[in-house]
């Protein structure tokens, strides 16, 4: 599967039809937070408990335009006016026909930085926008997300005999 075809579409409005369009997404991961237990009588190792998922930081780039943005407009109104309104998106991975193979649905991702690119009348490289969101979490949809709903849904039947 290749990683270079994907859209990245918000639940904004207005989103304009360049606004699906990105060069990069970076970011798109979880941690388990540990904690050790030290169990009486075992010296020999300790056990790792989750206690808790952390999520990194999501980071979008692409050109700039000269068009209007519904992306642009929901950072510039957060960072300048400190109005921020959390806002959902789906990331998706294309296959050659366009169609999902993988997806990544954010929840409640708010603008953390905006950064523009680098002036310079020496280069004649493209001018980058690059977007930080911060998010609460995210999930991923895809085939194996189903299989693993099932999983779980089979070992959550109980059956009882009498």
């Amino acid at each position: 599967m290749t990683g270079y075809h994907f859209i990245v579409a918000f639940e904004l409005f207005p989103q304009l039809p360049h606004d699906f369009r990105f060069q990069e997404v970076s970011g798109l991961s979880v941690d388990v937070e540990m904690e050790s237990f030290k169990e009486g009588g075992q010296n020999r190792f300790e056990h790792q408990l989750p206690i808790k998922t952390n999520y990194s930081d999501l980071t979008l780039k692409r050109g700039m335009f000269e068009l209007p943005s519904g992306i642009m407009a929901w950072c510039i109104n957060a960072v300048q006016n400190f109005e921020f309104q959390p806002s959902n998106l789906l990331i998706s991975m294309l296959n050659d026909q366009h169609i999902p193979v993988q997806n990544w649905y954010v929840v409640n991702a708010i603008p953390k930085r905006v950064e523009f690119a680098n002036l310079n009348a020496e280069q004649s490289s493209v001018a980058i926008e690059t977007l930080v969101l911060s998010y609460n979490y995210f999930n991923i949809l895809n085939l194996s997300t189903a299989l693993a709903a099932g999983l779980n849904a089979a070992g959550s039947v109980s059956v009882s005999v009498g």
